[in-house]
């Protein structure tokens, strides 16, 4: 149905669990930014959510092309959700090409609220469409809303005296304020806010205001829509809550972990996508003492964490793809020298540039084996945006405990996407004990404990001078030694204290089934879109458990009987197939991959077809 003239029907308010909305327009047409207000309201209003932001490759791709289209989705509803959602329901398209690459996710009959102003004859060519969509009836299945956002705008903002140019730019906040309007949220954050951002260009804040309002009194006003929709609260336990994404909460993490030790935290980081947002975060903590470097390479960040975990501080870096081929010499150093500290992974699309705003899970073999020499660190995954801040504390908690680099592995969908986070109380986070030896008694730099780890001796401490450097060091003294029976025996005993690791990880957890015809293994970001699968699975009744790992090197001490007690292994993977090849050879279990490799999550369909498939077969 094309609504282009007013009706006669009476608007009413449908209630609904749960609904998935997606801005999409030019690299340069605000969606992310409209995205994150829309969040933000209904975070306040209480409801459950997830985003999955979608930016192109390219800073400022050619304006109404496919390549430049930028997208914002969000999830919410009035229950517990652990993924952006797989069918659209509504799309906001800003132009003839956010339409096109965003139609086929759209549900048949869904909403869309289409620009028409950016359906010209020659947007129309860039995006590949011969004759105008909304007037062809080739969207005959959906519920299309053809509004001139653009020429509203500018009449919307007129009072202000802004250039045409300058008032069109406004126009991402009428559609905002039109889809506030359509999904009962509250526009008043969003106006707090526009005056906190452009205090000192009132003029910018009042026109996007204005643009906001217009939108929203549009939706009022109008009789092209036949109803609006509310979505209320999920039940949540009492707490204070935030929106959080993966990026602040590994900031927060790293931050919370050294505050609970007693220490500094240094973080040193070369700029790259996506990784770059923890070094942003990470710079208004200084009231916590968090220091913050941004180096000149890759190479010189790891080097710099080196460094001030020698001194005694939490010292963590960063990265993204290419930026962790760059760190694996240094991070080689780190081991040989037994130093804690944490390096923080945020995956994308590889090899070499490949797609650094998009999502994949492509180097986890590359963060367990990807160093020359052999070069052993523990490795952990986050499994959602709000989990990124629990693992980075148990990153520095088996840093400190081990004295050894760890690899916290997330991705861009993880670090950009947001969820509501309960904000936990200061007294609940775990206390991360350090001692750094005083007693110059006795003193051996490379002596071990219990867990086989090294003293943290701090430099300038009497009587402790040590030597230190990328050479092998002789057993106990650590000084400098080529003899090949004290490498073999340092190799062997840095690897033991790796695999002591294990000792320290929790029982492996299983949602659903705890033995059956299916067990399916996750890791990092599928988590939500498996979680759900499972569940549905489930609830059809299908014998099907889940296990989510959070540990991937060592893997946890029970893993190996847990896959036993299942007839078949379904692992689903971001990339060709990875854990599902260590898994096959660590325990001799005939797992079978489902990998996408696509920039993109699995949708929950995706994975259930698979269960289904794989458990009618079984």
């Amino acid at each position: 149905m094309s609504v282009n003239a007013q009706s006669s029907q009476v608007k009413i308010s449908e209630a609904l669990e749960s609904a998935v909305v997606r801005f999409a327009g030019d690299s340069g047409d605000g969606m992310q930014l409209v995205g994150t207000q829309f969040t933000a309201s209904t975070a306040l209003l209480g409801n459950d959510l997830a985003t999955l932001p979608d930016f192109p490759a390219e800073i400022r791709a050619p304006a109404s092309t496919l390549a430049g289209v930028s997208g914002f989705q969000i999830n919410f509803s009035s229950h517990d959700i652990y993924t952006p959602g797989d069918a659209v329901q509504a799309l906001v398209a800003m132009n003839a090409a956010a339409l096109k690459v965003n139609l086929p996710d759209l549900e048949p009959g869904g909403i869309i609220v289409a620009n028409s102003d950016g359906f010209t004859a020659h947007t129309l060519k860039l995006a590949g469409y011969e004759k105008n969509p909304l007037e062809d009836n080739s969207l005959a299945g959906y519920r299309v809303f053809s509004v001139p956002i653009t020429m509203l705008t500018r009449q919307a903002v007129e009072p202000t005296g802004l250039k045409p140019k300058d008032a069109e730019r406004c126009k991402n906040f009428f559609a905002l304020g039109l889809v506030f309007w359509l999904y009962e949220r509250d526009m008043t954050p969003t106006l707090h806010w526009l005056e906190d951002k452009f205090g000192k260009r009132p003029e910018i804040g009042e026109a996007n205001a204005l643009a906001l309002k217009a939108g929203f009194n549009f939706g009022v006003t109008t009789e092209i829509f036949p109803a609006h929709y509310h979505i209320g609260p999920a039940k949540r336990t009492p707490g204070t809550y935030r929106k959080i994404r993966g990026t602040d909460a590994i900031s927060l993490g790293l931050t919370a972990a050294a505050e609970r030790a007693g220490k500094k935290l240094f973080y040193a980081s070369y700029p790259i996508t996506p990784a770059s947002d923890i070094l942003h975060e990470l710079v208004k903590y200084k009231n916590f003492g968090v220091k913050v470097f941004q180096a000149e390479d890759e190479i010189a960040a790891m080097c710099a964490a080196i460094g001030a975990a020698y001194g005694g501080d939490f010292a963590a870096t960063g990265t993204s793809g290419p930026g962790m081929d760059l760190k694996a010499e240094a991070l080689g150093l780190a081991v040989i020298l037994e130093l804690p500290c944490v390096v923080v992974n945020m995956q994308r699309g590889g090899p070499s540039t490949g797609l650094p705003t998009k999502s994949e899970q492509a180097d986890l073999l590359q963060a367990i084996w990807g160093r020359h020499g052999e070069c052993p660190v523990p490795v952990l995954a986050a499994k959602s945006p709000s989990d990124c801040f629990w693992t980075a504390i148990e990153a520095f908690q088996i840093a400190v405990k081990y004295m050894t680099p760890v690899i916290l592995l997330a991705d861009g969908y993880l670090g950009n996407s947001a969820e509501p986070w309960k904000v936990p109380k200061v007294e609940e986070l775990p206390i991360i004990p350090v001692t750094h030896l005083a007693d110059p008694e006795g003193f051996q730099p490379y002596s071990r404990n219990d867990d086989l780890a090294r003293p943290w001796a701090i430099p300038g401490t009497p009587g402790m001078a040590h030597r230190i450097g990328g050479l092998e060091k002789q057993h106990l003294t650590g000084a400098v030694s080529y003899d090949f029976k004290n490498h073999e025996f340092m190799v062997r005993l840095r690897a033991e204290k790796v695999a002591k690791v294990a000792a320290s990880i929790p029982p492996q957890p299983v949602f659903g089934a705890d033995s059956g015809d299916l067990l399916v293994v996750s890791w990092g970001s599928t988590f939500g879109t498996v979680h759900t699968a499972v569940d549905i699975a489930q609830k059809r009744g299908l014998r099907v458990g889940h296990a989510h790992l959070r540990h991937l090197f060592p893997f946890p001490n029970d893993l190996g009987e847990i896959l036993k007690r299942y007839q078949t292994v379904l692992v689903p993977e971001l990339n060709l197939g990875q854990l599902r090849m260590l898994l096959r050879a660590t325990y001799l279990v005939d797992a079978i991959a489902l990998t996408k490799v696509q920039g993109r999550p699995f949708t929950i369909r995706e994975v259930l077809h698979e269960i289904e498939r794989l458990t009618k077969e079984g």
